[in-house]
Formats: C-alpha cells, structure tokens, sequence
C-alpha cells in the first residue's frame, strides 16, 4: 500500500479488525520509509455496478460519491459519520443484489428510504435535490407529508 504522505511503495499493517458493521476490514498501517502512520478501509465487491442516468448515460458505480451526496445531505445535521458509512454501505449492498445495471431512480429511492428513517430534514434535503424540486410548495407539500407521517395518530397515547 502506498504512503499517502511520502508515496513509498511499502508499508506494514500494524492492526486489522472489521469495521462496526462487518462491511469492511479496517487495517492500520506504517510507512517503512517515513514512519508514519494512517488507515485503510477494504470492502468486498460482490460485482462491478453499472448505473444508468435518467438520459441514459451509464458510468461506473462510485461509492464514494453516493457517501457524498449523503453526507451533503446531513451537513450541520446532528448524525454520526459512521451512520452516514453504513447508509452508503447498505445502500451499495443492496444495489448489488439487482444485477449488473442499476438504474439511478433505485439508488435514489433506497438512499431517500434510508434518510428517511435516519433524519426528516436530511431526506427532505435529498428529496429536494432528488426530486427536482422547483417551487417553494414543493418543500412544504413534502415536510407536510413527512410530519403527517411521524405524528402519531390521535389517541394514540391512549394505548400506551
């Protein structure tokens, strides 16, 4: 593995244990050359993903940018960036199990599910984007929908 502070080619793994949730290695590493000392994350790839655009374009499923449009997604938000990994992870997984091609609209679907349960105002900052919201209506008539959803129906502290 190369270093990323002096670039030589070697290096020793000093510790290695999976990840919290078992979808990756963790792997601590020393440079021979400069000392010193960073980590590397190895994930299994079940296949190479294809993902075809709205416009038919396909490129190469890119983890990392999903990760980013997540984390964008949860920026100033209160969430964990472990959280925001293992929401990519799944997510991946999950789009693994479809094939080779995987259209954007189900990766946009499963990602909005995801925010979903994890923070209304990130999923509706997804949606937003995801959606092609366009009018300020669009906002409400969406955090209207996730809060009519997340309030519990009346009575409903009667059965506790």
């Amino acid at each position: 593995m190369r270093c990323p502070f002096c670039a030589h080619e070697d290096s020793q793994v000093k510790d290695s244990r999976p990840s919290e949730d078992g979808a990756a290695i963790r792997r601590r590493r020393q440079c021979e050359a400069c000392g010193a000392r960073f980590t590397t994350f190895e994930r299994v790839q079940l296949r190479d993903l294809t993902v075809v655009k709205k416009d038919g374009k396909r490129e190469p499923f890119d983890r990392d940018k999903l990760a980013r449009a997540i984390g964008h997604a949860c920026r100033k938000r209160d969430i964990d960036a472990t959280k925001i990994d293992r929401l990519a992870s799944g997510v991946q997984r999950q789009m693994e199990t479809l094939g080779d091609e995987v259209k954007s609209s189900k990766i946009g679907e499963a990602v909005m599910a995801g925010l979903k349960a994890l923070d209304h105002v990130a999923y509706i900052r997804f949606a937003s984007i995801y959606k092609d919201f366009s009018e300020p209506g669009d906002f409400a008539e969406i955090a209207e929908r996730v809060e009519k959803e997340a309030t519990p129906p009346p009575g409903h502290d009667k059965l506790l």
